[in-house]
């Protein structure tokens, strides 16, 4: 009860017990003055007996009232002393605080503020007070010019950093009260700011330093040339190779005008007219400098110089022992040729031409079949055979030479094995003994028949034995020589072997894990400007990674690596996965794609098919200008179905159609400016083709565009072989929520592989191995979509082995994908049969976003 109530029960009882003692007063004087009799007089005054104690209940209960109220109003009194000590401790605290503070009301009014929340507002003519809304409080900050620039949280709960017209930074934080009121703190962090600027600096300024150490640590010369031709970025290596000395930033043609070394720019050209991007200058004191530039999108270019002297005398020195190893071997009396594991001519002497008639040269690459017939064949064969089993092969048979005549040859097959102890060839040493034959036949006649002339006979005899030790003794050293080519044939096949193993894994597993990084950065969105470095960055990662690949394949396919593995398979699995891929290369060219499949089967090897197919696909998009076509389409023929790629692009002089398909020749891009490559593309394909017998034709019009085309033979697929074709739509959809699980022993691999799925809505788990795997997830009971796996992790686990351990545990198998740098035919046979999908490292982002909605989408159409 408050103290106005209990005020107005205490008027209201006192005046009741007003009204009863006027009653009490009016009974006793009726009493009094009544002349009634007797019992009238006392019956009132019984009466007013009973009056006078209701006066008295009454009186003392508003006693009682009075004694409440009073103590009510001190409980009062000392309640607003409270109030007014908790109102000016609270005034004193708000005033305390380092922040400006703002209390509103449940109707946003303010209620209260302190004066450093009245301070941010000195200067603007703008004076603060109770009572106005929050709305004002904005709309003044704004029309006074306060607030110079806003920054908004990202989250829910980041603070709104404002920077005030005095270069103050302000952040804001809100907090309601209980009663639907708010209150808003306004904290000062300008040093803040300012530490946070500081450091940014700092921390450029050391990746300069970084950067300049790196460029001045590089065994190259390195210069960067602004859009304005100027010197900007150099290093110690690039004075030392100029011969000057460059301590400031100038001209670049300025400063190559007082160098030996020539000036060498993007926008030079050579002698034919074509744009020069490398040149190799030898200098007055002997050295020879290899220079390149490389232009930047940005504008300006980057020349690299490398000292290339040990390199090139080295060359020249091989190019030397060839001339002599030529000219010994032509010189020697001796036939001398080697034949390699396909029975194919790889050497023969000028002596082994001569003798039977044959072009110098010729009989490279033709069997011993082709050169000999099949009549001598048959002969040879026997020790053909024993020299491939291992065995030293020496032998006596009749020829004829190119005259015509019938000679008699001493023939020896020495085998030529490798690091593992197989045979992979063999050397033919051959001797013409026809007229040690004649002399021993006619001392066998003439002792036969003229015993007189025996002194004389022995005579010759002993000079024509003479004669043999002398031939022996050659032939020791001729045999002694061919063992000293052989080892070093032997060394420099293993070199090889281990530079294919290097580049196939060693180097592919950080190119793959900057493909993955660079990719996963392309689908963020981030400034203009560092979209298009991240962009470059991921067009040169693309260069290496083709030139890498190329050279590999190339290598590959020439030591007979490659195997094809020919099978039946629908030719529309293969194009539409060609298409899914390179309509988006397309639209980023600004070009349009068209695709007309169909549903035959043929019979191939679609690896390998799709490898002639990518290089059709990848130069018609090379060479077809912005708004141009490309189509991918398919013929039927007889017993056969011809796949063409046309294009709309620059075209092909007739003079160059053959040309296109040898080793580092390239057609020129007329206005365009040349891209990076090795010109191997269409010899892979050349080589490819005639491995799997596809023929490959070219038609072409300059100025119109050009046809490439494979003919693929017709096939039959087995009942059991049919698959549900690839389809392009809804890859977004497909992976959007798919639970992944991708083991790699690479922490570069699986970073860039989580940031890359991330990016595409997927929930990503990564692990180093099986035991990590199994320390994240349950892997009997957690939820999965798909399994992707590499091929090589540690202490000689394969994916494989990983695969089967979590399949295992499961009730459910989802799809696998096998990954590898690993692209030998073995491995991926024992892939397709465990049923897995295999792919080859280093990963295109494109191609493992088509292929995982794929498998996503057979895992989705399967019943449940």
């Amino acid at each position: 009860m408050t103290a106005a109530q209990m005020q107005a029960r205490i008027d209201e009882l006192e005046q009741e017990n007003a009204k009863l003692r006027r009653m009490k007063d009016a009974l006793i004087e009726r009493v009094e003055s009544s002349s009634s009799v007797r019992t009238a007089p006392y019956a009132a005054f019984e009466h007013s007996v009973i009056l006078a104690e209701q006066v008295r209940e009454r009186t003392e209960a508003l006693n009682a009232a009075l004694a409440e109220l009073k103590q009510s109003n001190y409980a009062l009194k000392q309640a607003n002393q409270e109030a007014a000590t908790a109102h000016q401790r609270l005034i004193d605290a708000i005033e305390s605080i380092t922040d400006g503070f703002v209390l509103f009301d449940s109707d946003r009014r303010i209620l209260l503020f302190n004066s450093r929340f009245r301070d941010y507002w000195a200067g603007t003519g703008t004076r603060i007070e109770r009572g106005i809304t929050i709305q004002d409080v904005h709309r003044l900050a704004m029309d006074s010019g306060l607030i110079v620039e806003q920054h908004e949280g990202r989250g829910d709960d980041d603070a709104t950093v404002f920077r005030l017209f005095n270069n103050r930074w302000v952040q804001v934080n809100e907090r309601h009260t209980g009663d639907g009121g708010l209150v808003i703190l306004y904290t000062d962090i300008t040093d803040l700011k300012a530490s946070e600027a500081a450091q940014r600096e700092q921390a450029l300024a050391q990746k300069s330093r970084q950067l300049q150490r790196t460029v001045d640590n590089l065994s190259q010369g390195v210069a960067l040339i602004n859009a304005n031709g100027w010197l900007e970025v150099w290093n110690d290596r690039f004075n030392e190779l100029i011969g000057l000395t460059i301590n400031h930033e100038q001209p670049f043609a300025e400063v190559m005008a007082a160098s030996e070394v020539g000036l060498l720019t993007p926008d030079t050209l050579s002698p034919s007219g074509e744009q020069l991007f490398e040149m190799e200058q030898r200098l007055s004191d002997g050295r020879v400098i290899e220079i390149k530039t490389h232009p930047m999108p940005s504008g300006g270019f980057v020349n690299t110089y490398t000292d290339i002297t040990e390199r090139d005398q080295y060359a020249e020195s091989l190019r030397e022992n060839e001339r002599w190893l030529r000219l010994i071997t032509d010189h020697i009396p001796a036939l001398i040729a080697y034949v390699g594991a396909d029975e194919c001519f790889q050497f023969t002497n000028q002596v082994y031409d001569d003798w039977y008639g044959w072009p110098r040269g010729s009989l490279i690459g033709q069997s011993i079949r082709q050169v000999h017939g099949d009549n001598l064949y048959t002969r040879l064969e026997p020790h053909i055979k024993q020299a491939f089993a291992g065995e030293n092969a020496t032998f006596e048979i009749d020829e004829c030479n190119a005259a015509g005549d019938n000679r008699h040859m001493l023939k020896s097959y020495v085998p030529n094995r490798d690091a593992q102890g197989n045979t992979v060839g063999f050397f033919v040493l051959i001797r013409d003994i026809t007229e040690r034959k004649r002399t021993a036949l006619a001392l066998q006649q003439a002792y036969q028949n003229l015993e007189q002339r025996v002194k004389e006979r022995t005579s010759e005899l002993t000079e024509v034995n003479g004669q043999l030790r002398q031939e022996i003794e050659e032939r020791r050293l001729i045999e002694a020589r061919l063992r000293d080519a052989k080892q070093d044939a032997e060394q420099a096949n293993l070199s090889k072997s281990k530079f294919l193993a290097a580049v196939s894994h060693d180097l592919l597993q950080p190119l793959n894990a900057a493909r993955l990084f660079t990719g996963a950065l392309l689908e963020q969105p981030m400034p203009e400007r560092i979209s298009e470095l991240i962009y470059s960055v991921s067009n040169s990662l693309q260069d290496v990674e083709t030139l890498l690949g190329t050279l590999v394949d190339i290598s590959k396919l020439d030591a007979g690596v490659i195997k094809p593995d020919v099978a039946p398979f629908r030719l529309n699995e293969l194009l539409d996965t060609l298409t899914a891929e390179y309509r988006q290369l397309a639209a980023v060219d600004g070009l349009k794609f068209r695709f007309r499949g169909t549903d035959a089967v043929v019979m191939s090897d679609a690896t390998l098919l799709a490898r002639v197919l990518r290089n059709f696909l990848t130069n018609a998009l090379r060479y077809t200008d912005v708004g141009g076509e490309v189509l991918l389409g398919c013929r039927m023929r007889s017993g056969s179905v011809l796949i063409e790629v046309w294009d709309t692009g620059s075209g092909i002089p007739a003079d160059k159609l053959t040309e296109i398909f040898q080793e580092f020749r390239r057609i020129p891009r007329g206005g365009r400016q040349q891209d990076k490559g090795l010109g191997l593309g269409l010899a892979i394909v050349d080589k490819v083709s005639r491995m799997l017998e596809h023929p490959v034709r070219v038609r072409s019009r300059q100025g119109r565009g050009s046809v490439f085309s494979v003919e693929v033979p017709l096939g039959r697929l087995k009942p059991e072989s049919f698959s549900p074709q690839f389809r392009e739509p809804g890859i977004d959809n497909q992976l959007q929520g798919a639970r992944i699980w991708m083991v790699d022993n690479d922490a570069s691999i699986c970073d860039g592989m989580a940031t890359l799925l991330g990016g595409w809505g997927c929930e990503v788990v990564t692990a180093y191995g099986l035991e990590d795997l199994q320390q994240q997830v349950s892997i009997g009971q957690a939820e999965l979509d798909l399994l992707i796996a590499d091929y090589h992790l540690d202490n000689g686990e394969t994916g494989i082995d990983l695969v089967r351990e979590v399949l295992q545990q499961r009730v459910e198998v989802p799809p696998v994908l096998m990954i590898t740098a690993n692209y030998s035919n073995d491995l991926k046979q024992e892939v397709k049969q465990q049923g897995y999908l295999l792919m080859n490292k280093p990963i295109r982002p494109l191609k493992l976003k088509a292929t995982l909605g794929h498998l996503l989408q057979q895992r989705r159409q399967l019943p449940a």
